[in-house]
């Protein structure tokens, strides 16, 4: 019997649309493991398959690997090209056999370029289709689902379909031959190393290296700042001298001196004003990143992926949205009374539904395929800490647009001393307004001054010059790097984040502060030196434009991509001119780069070595780069990532590094006698019997051996003295010592 497909991007979607759409419950059917869904809508027969993202990808049809340039690229199955991709081939298969039968085709992916060219390809190659109708949906809740059904498109969305793959075409250009130019280079220095590079990648990095280079070459500025602090009737005050910075030190030394002279100063002016400050805007996929960050530390790559499985879970829209807008549409009213379901929120809700009409403070920024990003209401379960922080975030974010500005006051004091004037200023929240909804995200210095009038004396109790100077540009981090990529309109709201993580794996960039390795910065400066259109972010821009035009029907793919050809290839031309001499930068830099993440600090045993991680037959461990000179030795940790932070222990003076095991981050110290490892208390006085033999305890695993005194970069633990045969091990509680009275 023929039936409608639907073919959706994950499986989870599946399920739902599944859920949505039938009459009655849908019937999971599976081939190999993958399933899918047979239901009836209207009476009408629908089979649900899914795809795991892309089932198709880019890949050169023929010809030798490592030779540039090349374009003559083809649709190929993700299976076939990447054995990582091998898990695709049943999802595949399932599609194939699904579609032989089917009379009618639905894309159900998701509503943006990417999920466009996913479903044209499974359109195209699977089914063996020229079109399809298309749906268009923005949550995963019944009502949106079936409305999207019934309202779908009879046709693909042929602008972002061609829009979407003009990008994967024009990456993979960029991409593949500017990677393996790079490569090429650096293997003909006699070094083999993975190089890459991309049309969004490139200026990305230039980016970052160009802050390191203004870093190096800052030079600070010396200023000087006057602080008074004085009592009156009401309290203290703290004010600094109305000039702010002085760059002249005369100037300042005799400032100084006129106000230290003043015993008793006057308040020449005491007022407040009040403003109102406007509830935040909705969020988009940028500011859901940047928010998540300051709050919470979480990277822009993970909150898009926790972001992304609140999605397909059903409890908030999508989240690849550049919009920061909520329209009437998605039903305020409806969202908020479900909210009040939910304990966390019922409270909140019900104290903003008082207000009556409920109207967002909407931001500028627009998105024709999504509003910006909301909680559906739909009740989440079985959230990690993660995606509970998130969700968090998300809901408090959506009421705080509903609600009244905060009323916040400030409040300015001039006191003069001496003729030295001086100002105090303090900022404090009268009414909460919006505060309320968005607690505990609120970030907002309190500063209450004491209540003063004109004329008032204030009694100096200090003045103080203080010897400063200017700072230089502070480094990205994760989420400022993102805002400035969106700023400049630089790759995509989905794969920004993939592009620092790509610098970050090829060693081009380290650091939760992003700092650019010597690599990264040599590469750059040979690309900029060679063929700097490979760097160049208007080069860029003006494709990210044409991509624009595609969707909006202006331009058409083939021009596009034909324009990319040319540039492209005079790129490659000029850079194989200087490929030896760009290697050899490149490998100098690499070499360096290598060095300087196996040292983390100067020796304290013997301070003219440095302390360096090694590889051994055991494991890694660390040593003195004087050796034998100095014999400094300590075993390391395995299975982590260890960085240099630049501290040193307080207790022994030996090099502190990050630990990073999964998620988790560890600052150690790097000598396992460190006296900051001593165990304390009865838990130490039992450790150090077994250590000096006064007593003996069985291995409780093994039964054979006894727990023997260990030290590691973690501290002291038991072992059982028959390792490596049992690797038993067992953590000891460091106990304090009791104080004596």
């Amino acid at each position: 019997m023929a039936y409608t497909l639907l073919i959706a991007e994950k499986p989870q979607a599946a399920s739902k649309i599944a859920d949505a759409l039938a009459d009655t419950k849908p019937v999971k059917e599976n081939i190999s493991g993958i399933p899918y869904y047979r239901l009836t809508h209207n009476n009408k027969e629908i089979v649900v398959v899914c795809a795991v993202g892309h089932l198709y990808n880019l890949a050169q049809k023929e010809g030798k690997k490592w030779t540039y340039p090349i374009f003559d690229i083809e649709w190929k199955e993700s299976a076939s090209i990447n054995k990582n991709s091998a898990f695709t081939k049943k999802y595949l298969t399932v599609i194939k056999k699904m579609a032989k039968e089917a009379d009618a085709y639905v894309v159900c992916c998701d509503y943006d370029q990417e999920g466009s060219v996913i479903g044209m390809n499974v359109i195209k190659y699977a089914c063996k289709q020229k079109d399809a109708a298309r749906m268009k949906f923005s949550t995963l809740t019944k009502a949106e689902l079936v409305k999207a059904f019934e309202t779908k498109s009879p046709t693909l969305d042929w602008g972002q379909a061609n829009a979407g793959e003009t990008r994967h075409y024009l990456d993979y250009y960029w991409g593949i031959n500017t990677s393996r130019a790079l490569t090429s280079a650096i293997k003909a220095s006699g070094m083999f190393k993975v190089m890459s590079t991309g049309r969004v990648q490139g200026p990305s990095l230039k980016l970052i290296v160009d802050r390191e280079k203004e870093i190096k070459a800052f030079k600070p500025v010396p200023f000087w700042q006057i602080e008074l602090i004085g009592d009156v009737k009401e309290g203290e005050v703290d004010s600094w001298h109305k000039k702010d910075k002085f760059w002249d030190k005369k100037q300042a030394d005799t400032s100084y001196t006129n106000a230290k002279d003043c015993k008793t100063a006057v308040v020449d002016k005491a007022e407040k004003k009040q403003f109102k400050q406007a509830p935040p805007i909705p969020f988009d996929l940028t500011s859901l990143q940047m928010e998540s960050y300051r709050c919470f530390r979480i990277s822009p790559k993970d909150t898009l992926a926790v972001a992304q499985q609140l999605y397909l879970a059903g409890v908030i829209s999508y989240p690849r949205t550049s919009s920061q807008q909520l329209p009437e549409v998605i039903g305020f009213s409806k969202i908020m009374d479900a909210l009040t379901k939910q304990n966390n929120y019922k409270e909140l809700v019900t104290s903003l539904l008082k207000k009556g009409t409920l109207k967002p403070n909407n931001g500028k920024k627009t998105d024709a395929a999504h509003p910006a990003i909301y909680p559906t209401g739909i009740f989440p379960k079985d959230l990690d800490p993660r995606k509970r922080k998130l969700y968090d975030l998300i809901v408090k974010r959506f009421l705080a647009t509903f609600s009244d500005p905060a009323l916040r006051e400030t409040m300015t004091i001039d006191i003069n001393a001496n003729n030295e004037l001086f100002i105090a200023k303090g900022t404090r929240t009268v009414e909460k307004g919006w505060h309320v909804y968005y607690t505990p995200y609120v970030k907002l210095e309190e500063q209450q001054l004491p209540a003063v009038n004109k004329g008032d004396s204030v009694t100096v109790k200090k003045v103080q010059l203080h010897n400063k100077e200017t700072q230089p540009p502070k480094r990205y981090t994760p989420a400022s790097i993102i805002k400035e990529l969106e700023r400049k309109n630089l790759g995509t709201k989905a794969t920004r984040s993939q592009i620092i993580e790509t610098l970050f794996n090829r060693g081009y960039a380290r650091g939760k502060v992003i700092e650019a390795t010597e690599l990264g910065i040599r590469t750059a400066e040979a690309l900029e030196k060679s063929c700097p259109k490979i760097l160049d972010e208007k080069l860029t821009r003006h494709f990210e434009d044409e991509m624009q035009d595609i969707v909006d029907g202006k331009e058409k793919e083939g021009k596009v991509l034909s324009e990319a050809k040319d540039v492209l290839m005079k790129v490659l031309t000029e850079f194989k001119q200087k490929e030896k001499e760009i290697g050899m930068i490149l490998r100098d830099a690499n070499i360096r780069t290598i060095k300087d993440e196996k040292e983390i600090g100067v020796c304290p045993v013997c301070k003219e070595g440095k302390l360096t991680i090694k590889k051994g037959k055991t494991g890694y461990y660390g040593s003195c780069t004087a050796y034998p000179e100095c014999k400094t030795i300590f075993s390391m940790p395995s299975g982590v990532t260890i960085k240099e932070t630049k501290e040193v222990c307080e207790e022994c003076s030996f090099p502190i590094i990050t630990v990073v095991r999964r998620r988790r981050t560890q600052k150690l110290c790097v000598n396992p006698k460190c006296p900051s490892k001593h165990i304390q208390g009865e838990a130490g006085e039992e450790a150090a019997k077994i250590e000096n033999g006064e007593l003996k305890k069985q291995c409780p695993k093994c039964k054979k051996g006894t727990l023997v005194l260990r030290s590691s970069i973690y501290g002291k633990f038991y072992g059982c003295s028959s390792y490596p045969k049992c690797k038993n091990t067992q953590a000891i509680e460091n106990g304090k010592k009791e104080e004596k009275p």
